[in-house]
């Protein structure tokens, strides 16, 4: 029989009742004679709380303490899921990420796995246990805890499977797979059965909250099979994220609407055009650790340019006192923000063979009186900042432009 993979999130390990639950499901892969190993998430907001408790201490939690504090959220999950298949007289064996190891580098809060070992697991496994693995976290080389950023249990189960081999990686979370775009925003949206692999990075880049980026990338480098399925309704296919574009995807030029609130508008005003002033403005933002997404650049009057780009709204006013401590330095006249916008994006790998795709979503937003900020495009696709006011009506407006509420 196969090797699966399964992480659950959050939501799906919410409570000790849903936790049973998911114990039941994993006994039925097991009855089925499969090899199980399950990653799992902290409960619903427990990270959220964690984080709200260390910032009581300091306004800005060092790194390596704060991984201590909310990697515990974790540990909670695996030992009663643990617990709970024992009840129902499956064996298990729970596993921080520091035992199995996941080794990761040294980047608190935003570590990068670099290797795991995959021995203890291997052994569990063999002997008929259902393994289960913290999310979230490893371990460094001097043996510190650390954290791979939120979301980062999706890739916690993906580099598993990959250092595994195993079978499939099955994300369960709170809907039952893929969709066009979020249905709470536009009720008419349709769960894709297939996505690329391409088309699910580009979503999971921009906003989509349903794989978290790395770990599709994960996957894609190590050709992991990744499906995403609902752990709150009866097996179901689910969303399959595929290697290969199928012949029918030609005709969907674009496959999906994704987009982000979290985001923060910041304009350097007045600097002097010469070369490297990009990095003197960014150079300080990278330093500090704060990812930086669209950006653009202005060419001014009497030899200035004016710079803008858009940073996580989490870091918003982090990245205003970094550069305000450097204005002086840089030459700029001005520094202003806004953390009212929203970033949306249409996605499809359809648009690489047709034109007139970026000029449809211009002339939709325009019909609607929605003025662009900011535009960043790829290959296969183009996102927009707008207004954080306009976003829902937008996102429904495009759904509606690209025929996405259409049946496949």
């Amino acid at each position: 029989m196969a090797l699966i993979v399964q992480k659950y999130g959050g939501t799906s390990v919410g409570t000790t009742e849903r936790i049973k639950n998911v114990a039941r499901r994993v006994a039925k892969w097991k009855a089925q004679g499969h090899d199980v190993v399950v990653v799992v998430s902290a409960m619903s907001g427990e990270t959220n709380r964690l984080i709200a408790l260390a910032k009581e201490i300091q306004d800005y939690p060092d790194p390596r303490e704060l991984d201590v504090v909310v990697s515990t959220g974790e540990q909670v999950t695996i030992g009663l899921l643990a617990m709970a298949l024992k009840e129902i007289g499956v064996p298990a064996k729970s596993y921080c990420g520091w035992q199995v190891k996941v080794v990761t580098d040294q980047a608190h809060t935003k570590a990068r796995i670099q290797s795991i070992d995959d021995e203890a697991m291997r052994g569990d496994l063999k002997e008929g246990r259902v393994v289960i693995v913290a999310g979230f976290q490893g371990v460094d080389e001097e043996g510190s805890i650390t954290t791979l950023g939120r979301g980062g249990s999706d890739t916690s189960a993906v580099a598993l499977a990959a250092a595994l081999k195993a079978d499939e990686c099955q994300i369960y979370t709170d809907v039952d797979g893929v969709y066009t775009t979020d249905p709470r925003v536009v009720p008419e949206a349709r769960r894709l059965k297939t996505v690329t692999f391409e088309e699910m990075i580009e979503m999971a880049s921009l906003g989509s909250k349903v794989l978290q980026i790395r770990s599709v990338e994960f996957a894609g480098k190590y050709k992991v099979r990744l499906r995403v399925l609902s752990s709150f309704e009866d097996e179901g296919e689910g969303t399959l994220i595929t290697f290969e574009e199928d012949e029918s995807m030609e005709k969907a030029v674009v496959a999906g609407i994704a987009f982000d609130r979290n985001e923060a508008r910041i304009n350097v005003k007045g600097v002097p055009d010469k070369p490297g002033i990009a990095y003197q403005i960014l150079g300080p933002i990278a330093d500090a650790n704060i990812e930086v997404d669209m950006i653009i650049q202005n060419v001014g009057e009497n030899g200035t340019t004016d710079f803008s780009f858009t940073v996580p709204r989490g870091e918003f006013n982090r990245a205003l006192t970094i550069l305000r401590e450097v204005q002086t330095h840089i030459g700029a006249a001005k520094i202003d923000a806004d953390d009212k916008v929203a970033k949306i994006s249409i996605v499809g790998v359809g648009m690489r063979s047709h034109c007139g795709i970026a000029s449809t979503m211009f002339r939709t937003l325009a019909e609607e009186g929605i003025n662009i900020q900011m535009i960043s495009t790829s290959e296969i696709k183009v996102s927009v900042l707008v207004d954080e006011k306009y976003l829902e009506l937008a996102v429904r407006v495009l759904h509606k432009a690209f025929g996405l509420d259409q049946a496949a």
